[in-house]
């Protein structure tokens, strides 16, 4: 522990669907070493998509308890498990549905056609049924640990147009309206509840179900989730429509753009990472020429140009990252292109198939098995910085006893 207890520890999850199981099981493994759970022993919790489930729901108050979480990790595998089948049943139609929705969008237009195929994505009314049926009413301000929970708004304004200084509407400079900003934009959806935080504004009111919800909504699967957003500053409301916060979010972006300016300045900061798998893949140059301007994104060519979308921001910011955090980065991880895949998982998001739900929990434990120390360093940070955050509660309880 650092002399000055002063460690924050964030702990970032990757998206990826059902393959959510993979940092589950990692999570279940972490508690049932430490005896402790993760809201207790994490200052940070961060990450889209399915992160935003795990993420969310292990910091979500016991009715009866409202100082302990509702949920241990390992009740979290089993409810991917549960729910697998039914949130991604088998559906050996629904690639030929979107395909014809794309060739009717393009060229027919039919609009009674558009409603029936249902645009090729799985039903969202089931993942909103079993989100609602883990979170209830509960909101983000209830979150026991900080919370970050990002997506991206596909409607509004994002920014405002940037003036020089000292420019005027009669005397403009060449730079005047060169970042506004007409389309969508990121959401970081926060509750910050680190000591000594800095730059903090009013917690979202937002219910768990809406946040994630709009950060599952990945556009491949699910249409996007659009509901009234009431802000907390000043209670007006607006329509929000939101994806996957896959998008954007990876742990650079999370730590540079969501985390950095609220961390007090002598802060020691330790992030770990726990993966869904690496996916992304080398594309030869007469590969991507040759797929074509809908090559690129077919899914029968694993998405190149998505994959890309999703990866370039995070190679594009590690080396900054790597510089700033150093040594106190813990990354869980390992790829899902191997040559021989018979034992591997399917690095798709919604094969629920029983025998790709074992080959998730073999690939968790071959990630933890083949980074031991690693995982015992972590566990160790993990349930010093618990002890640490007890003694806190404990001292911060004394003074309210007392009136200090």
């Amino acid at each position: 522990m650092s002399k000055n207890n002063k460690r924050i520890v964030i702990l970032f999850t990757y998206g990826g669907g059902l393959r959510g199981l993979i940092p589950a099981h990692i999570m279940a493994r972490i508690e049932s070493v430490t005896g402790m759970a993760m809201s207790d022993m994490v200052d940070i919790f961060c990450g889209p998509s399915t992160a935003s489930i795990l993420n969310s729901a292990l910091n979500m108050p016991h009715p009866r308890r409202p100082d302990r979480p509702r949920f241990a990790a390992r009740q979290m595998v089993r409810f991917y498990e549960r729910e697998a089948s039914y949130l991604f049943p088998t559906d050996s139609t629904r690639a030929f549905r979107g395909l014809i929705h794309d060739f009717n969008n393009r060229m027919m237009k039919i609009g009674q056609l558009d409603r029936l195929l249902r645009h090729g994505h799985y039903d969202s009314a089931r993942l909103g049924r079993a989100l609602r049926a883990l979170f209830g009413k509960h909101k983000l301000e209830d979150s026991l640990s900080s919370l970050i929970i990002p997506a991206y708004n596909i409607e509004g304004n994002a920014l405002q147009a940037i003036q020089e200084l000292q420019e005027t509407p009669d005397d403009p400079v060449h730079t005047q309206n060169n970042i506004i900003d007409n389309g969508g934009y990121a959401m970081w959806f926060k509750n910050m509840r680190i000591p000594n935080a800095r730059n903090l504004h009013p917690v979202p009111d937002i219910e768990f179900y809406n946040a994630v919800m709009g950060s599952t909504a990945a556009p491949t699967l699910f249409p996007c989730h659009r509901f009234v957003h009431k802000q907390a500053e000043n209670k007006n409301t607006f329509p929000v429509s939101l994806i996957d916060g896959s998008i954007f979010d990876n742990p650079c972006i999370s730590y540079m753009g969501a985390i950095r300016q609220h961390l007090p300045k002598d802060a020691e900061v330790v992030m770990i990472c726990l993966g869904t798998g690496y996916t992304n893949k080398s594309v030869s140059h007469r590969d991507w020429n040759k797929y074509g301007a809908l090559g690129v994104v077919d899914p029968s060519n694993d998405f190149p140009l998505i994959n890309i979308f999703f990866h370039a921001p995070e190679s594009a910011l590690l080396g900054a990252f790597k510089d700033e955090l150093g040594a106190n980065t813990y990354v869980f991880n390992k790829s899902l292109n191997s040559k021989d895949k018979s034992t591997l998982p399917n690095s798709a998001p919604d094969d629920s198939s029983p025998e790709n739900i074992k080959r998730l929990r073999q690939f968790a434990y071959d990630i933890m098995s083949e980074n031991e120390r690693d995982f015992n360093k972590v566990c160790h940070i993990l349930a010093e910085n618990g002890e640490q955050r007890l003694k806190s509660r404990k001292r911060g309880s004394m003074f309210h006893l007392f009136g200090e």
